[in-house]
């Protein structure tokens, strides 16, 4: 269970500091940055915690799904980036293979 723990910090500090780029304009703005460089040093050091039991493959496609969706979420409800009707059905089929990976794949560590 504290694989999974360590999966979901390393997730939390990439969507963090994914958000976080924007913000920082190029690196231009400290705090931002600053968040940019924490966030992605948590997110790498969770990872590798993480991947000590999970197989690479299935934690890095947690990963990215579910980064892909929750930056996306941010970056509608913060920024103010436009998503259509199919950029919501894409993003319904990501959580539905990330939950087909954890719930029905017998290659991820449960």
């Amino acid at each position: 269970m504290k694989t999974w723990l360590f999966l979901a910090i390393a997730i939390i500090g990439e969507v963090v500091a994914t958000s976080a780029l924007k913000s920082s304009e190029g690196f231009t703005k400290l705090a931002p940055s600053a968040v940019v460089l924490v966030g992605y040093g948590l997110a790498f050091y969770f990872l590798s915690l993480a991947l000590k039991t999970i197989p690479v493959g299935i934690a890095y496609a947690i990963w990215a799904g579910l980064g892909i969706v929750l930056v996306a979420a941010i970056a509608w409800i913060f920024h103010g980036q436009k998503l259509d009707m199919w950029a919501f059905v894409g993003m319904g089929l990501i959580v539905s293979g990330v939950a087909v990976l954890n719930l029905l794949s017998k290659v991820s560590a449960h």
